[in-house]
């Protein structure tokens, strides 16, 4: 086991050990995290071509980038299987103190647990929160049949409303977008209004940069009435992040943003939308079901 600040190495670019994760273990993101967002020392955990992205701060070691913006946490090679004898020599290698590894699907999370105890540490495994994914097949409407009948004639009447309010609802991937969705943003009221200050909006910006980011906008006629930050690969969508104009409220222009967002990925083939972390009802309206996410801790 070595733990190291490398960003060259090779490991980096590992596919995750566990699958449907999108970009968030990747070097892109953890990079784009620690620009702006991170502190303290990074301890890239690599043994045997598998490699953990860490990083010790106040509260101790944990996995690089914090839970409320990663969804996401995994190793980066070999397979599940190999994580016991990888959790063994991190054991050994982890410096005195606390630790924490979150946001982690059960497939990575119990062998590695298992290696931990395996190298003499304890570490309890909890579930702390959930991804919600919706599992594609077919086109739109094979999507709309599958739900139960209320949500469904719930959302076409939530559409008719928008267009009836604003226009003819289309999306539009542009990621000169970004600036309408960080005003979307700073106009929202409460919390929402407050996150995206320039600190986040320099993160997000390097995130539109990184494979598979897209900046997608919902007009109503010739007006951007909301918009949505994601991510996609060759089989999943990733629902990042979202804002809508706040004058628009009234006109359902979340459901129809997200209605509008399934059927694109339908149309190009993906066969998973994931909401990702937080388990609101509106996603399990639209179809989603619940992927665990699990945290290990322990001290060292």
């Amino acid at each position: 086991m070595r733990l190291h600040d490398d960003w060259s190495v090779a490991a980096l670019d590992g596919e995750p050990t566990a699958a449907h994760v999108g970009p968030f273990p990747r070097r892109e993101f953890l990079q784009a995290w620690c620009t702006h967002r991170g502190s303290g020392e990074v301890l890239l955990a690599e043994h045997q071509g598998v490699l953990l992205p860490l990083h010790r701060g106040d509260r101790g070691i944990e996995i690089i980038g914090e839970r409320d913006l990663t969804d996401y946490h995994c190793p980066l090679g070999g397979n599940p299987a190999d994580l016991v004898g990888f959790g063994a020599a991190l054991a050994e290698a982890l410096p005195p103190g606390p630790f924490r590894f979150d946001s982690l699907p059960g497939e990575v999370a119990v062998p590695l647990a298992e290696g931990l105890a395996a190298g003499g540490l304890a570490a309890g495994v909890q579930r702390h929160e959930a991804a919600a994914v919706v599992d594609l097949a077919g086109d739109h409407e094979d999507y709309l049949a599958a739900l139960r009948s209320k949500d469904r004639h719930e959302i076409r009447r939530k559409r008719r409303r928008f267009g009836e309010a604003v226009g003819p609802p289309r999306l539009v991937n542009d990621p000169a977008g970004f600036d309408a969705f960080v005003a979307m943003h700073r106009a929202a009221a409460g919390r929402k209004g407050e996150f995206m200050d320039d600190e986040m909006e320099a993160f997000f910006a390097d995130l539109l940069g990184i494979e598979g980011a897209v900046l997608s906008v919902l007009m109503g006629g010739d007006t951007a009435v909301a918009a949505a930050f994601g991510f996609q690969d060759e089989g999943a969508y990733y629902l990042y992040n979202s804002a809508y104009a706040p004058e628009f409220g009234a006109a359902a222009p979340g459901v129809t943003l997200v209605d509008l967002l399934i059927a694109a990925a339908c149309d190009a083939g993906r066969r998973r939308f994931d909401f990702l972390k937080g388990e609101e009802s509106y996603k399990y309206r639209a179809g989603a079901v619940a992927r665990p996410l699990f945290a290990i801790e322990g001290s060292a």
